[in-house]
């Protein structure tokens, strides 16, 4: 005996249409909080963390490759443990150690987005040359094309990963600052604008005064003026990004350094406005100093 599904249909289809209501709402809040600036700036931190350790990996394995080339070249054949074989030691090092205070500060300021001067770049180029003249210059004098190959790879690596590290940085903070941006102008596209109310009608009072039926006596004390009625209130218009950003212009001065923080404290906006501004003004002003109009 065969049953009909009539019955069950129904009670199924709204059982699938509430599984995929539940399973949109679900999507939905994960997508809200995929795109979260907090949540954006942890995955960008985690990628920089990943990133700083394997570059300074390949970095630090390539000075150790450039130290024991460095030794036997500045060695020249000295007897192993004298004096000069072991003063060898010292040479690559002492470069090397430069190198990498350098790019250590150039990491922080990579991550602020503050730029290093000339002197900077140039004892980093003048480090990255020296250890590759060191490294190579026996392979030159002997030509011998396959040793200039072999010694060249290591400090070119270590030249690009430098130099590549440096700018990972710079683009990995403007992914955070580009987050916090897009999710402020979802904020402010979703704030609602105050409509205007319609002012309410006035109504004048009953002025009208009874005739006296006697004679007027005098008042007892000084008459005060009607009170003026007060104006309808008129709806503020709200404060828009170019509002912010010129009082930010106008309160900042030379000497003084453009910061999130000092943006909140001179405009009163909003924190995840103040990355927005902070970059605005800085990109106006050109390195914190702003020409004198």
């Amino acid at each position: 005996m065969t049953t009909t599904n009539h019955d069950e249909n129904p009670a199924a289809v709204a059982g699938r249409a509430a599984r995929l209501a539940k399973d949109a709402a679900e999507a939905a809040d994960v997508r809200r909080w995929q795109t979260h600036p907090d949540v954006v700036a942890l995955r960008v931190e985690r990628v920089r963390a990943q990133v700083d350790r394997l570059c300074w990996s390949g970095i630090v394995l390539g000075l150790a490759f450039t130290t024991a080339n460095v030794q036997w070249f500045a060695a020249a054949g000295a007897a192993f443990g004298s004096l000069p074989w072991l003063t060898a030691w010292l040479l690559d090092p002492t470069v090397c150690l430069v190198l990498l205070a350098i790019l250590r500060a150039e990491q922080v300021t990579a991550r602020y987005q503050v730029h290093t001067g000339a002197w900077v770049r140039a004892a980093k180029w003048l480090t990255l040359a020296a250890t590759y003249v060191m490294n190579t210059w026996s392979s030159w004098v002997s030509g011998s094309p396959a040793g200039v190959v072999l010694h060249s790879v290591p400090p070119l690596v270590v030249f690009v990963a430098a130099e590549a590290v440096t700018d990972l940085r710079d683009k990995l903070t403007d992914a955070v600052s580009v987050a916090f941006m897009n999710a402020t102008d979802r904020a402010d596209a979703a704030e609602p604008t105050p409509a205007r109310q319609p002012a309410a009608p006035v109504h004048e009072p009953n002025t009208a005064v009874p005739e006296p039926t006697g004679p007027a006596e005098e008042p007892s004390g000084p008459v005060g003026e009607p009170a003026a009625p007060e104006p309808a209130s008129r709806p503020v218009r709200r404060k828009l990004f170019a509002d912010y950003l010129t009082d930010a212009r106008t309160a900042w001065t030379p000497g003084v350094e453009i910061t999130p923080a000092w943006v909140r404290e001179a405009t009163g906006c909003s924190r995840g406005l103040s990355s927005r501004l902070a970059a605005a003004l800085s990109a106006e002003t050109g390195k914190g100093v702003r020409v004198n109009e």
